[in-house]
């Protein structure tokens, strides 16, 4: 990882990154990105600017909690219970060899009609899992090389291209409810996930566009983002704070705690006017605003 080459982390500064980050964490526009160009503009860069732009992800973490907590909460209590109804149902072996009750493939098949709480978290794990492996493989790489605004400027215009494309095909809606969200559907968003390793292609925007693709409605493919992102940001934060977090000062601990609470109120607006923009609109003019902003930030920085 690199060093440090720029200043402290400032409660001013904290306070920029925080609002940055709650306005464009689960928009289709790169939280990452942004935070990248917000920084070399300011000076900071290096291996605290570097922890900052993930851990203050922690406000907007919080933000979607809070707001879906109730679904969270009965999604965690059906689960459970739907967990111990399948281990009930699940074949036993008996002393001669033979089954009791349904084959395993048959009970699993029910469960998974049956259990749609269940079987919604095997999915989110499920597709949390390839861009957490690939990403625990090539985050170094990824740091040194591509946390550049020029690589930020072209994932931006490359990705509101496919934005573009993809909200300019006919294509055919068949997941309108959040628990018509199969394991092998979860899946797929999974791999469109790993594309926002790149910096600058954008979390939220990879698992909507992935959503859109494999037939989810735009406010459920949006909500499902925001479900998915609970895990991913999570394990990243918690990883990159405890890894870096002897670089950071008492002082800067507490401007990031300043970062935190702005990420998470901005967030929280940003959530519902989200989910409500999506009912309505397309996601182009979030495409245009990215090819914009990186035509802007190539000749920048040129």
């Amino acid at each position: 990882m690199r060093e440090s080459d720029g200043p402290g982390l400032g409660f001013e500064l904290a306070a920029i990154l925080g609002l940055v980050e709650g306005l464009t964490e689960f928009l289709p526009v790169s939280s990452t990105g942004h935070l990248i160009i917000v920084g070399h503009l300011m000076g900071f860069t290096g291996a605290m600017a570097d922890t900052a732009e993930v851990a203050i992800q922690l406000g907007a973490i919080l933000a979607i909690m809070v707001y879906e907590r109730r679904k969270i909460a009965s999604l965690l209590s059906q689960a459970a219970t739907q967990q111990a109804e399948l281990l009930t149902s699940l074949p036993r072996r008996v002393g001669s060899g033979f089954w009791q009750r349904p084959g395993w493939s048959i009970v699993i098949r029910r469960s998974i009609d049956q259990h749609r709480s269940l079987w919604f978290l095997v999915g989110l794990a499920i597709a949390f899992l390839p861009a957490a492996l690939i990403g625990f493989v090539t985050h170094h790489w990824i740091e040194r090389y591509l946390f550049t605004p020029q690589t930020v400027a072209v994932a931006l215009i490359v990705g509101g291209a496919i934005i573009l494309w993809v909200e300019a095909r006919a294509k055919p809606v068949r997941i309108t409810t959040l628990e018509q969200v199969d394991v092998k559907t979860a899946f797929a968003v999974g791999l469109a996930q790993c594309c926002a390793l790149f910096p600058g292609i954008s979390r939220s925007g990879a698992t909507i566009i992935g959503g859109l693709l494999v037939g989810m409605d735009r406010r459920v493919a949006t909500e499902y983002s925001f479900f998915l992102a609970l895990p991913t940001m999570i394990i990243a934060t918690a990883y990159k704070m405890l890894k870096s977090f002897s670089i950071f000062t008492q002082q800067d601990l507490l401007a990031l705690l300043v970062g935190l609470i702005v990420s998470f109120f901005v967030a929280w607006a940003v959530i519902a006017a989200f989910l409500a923009f999506v009912k309505q609109h397309t996601l182009s003019s979030f495409a245009y605003y990215r090819i914009a902003l990186g035509i802007v930030v190539l000749i920048m920085f040129a």
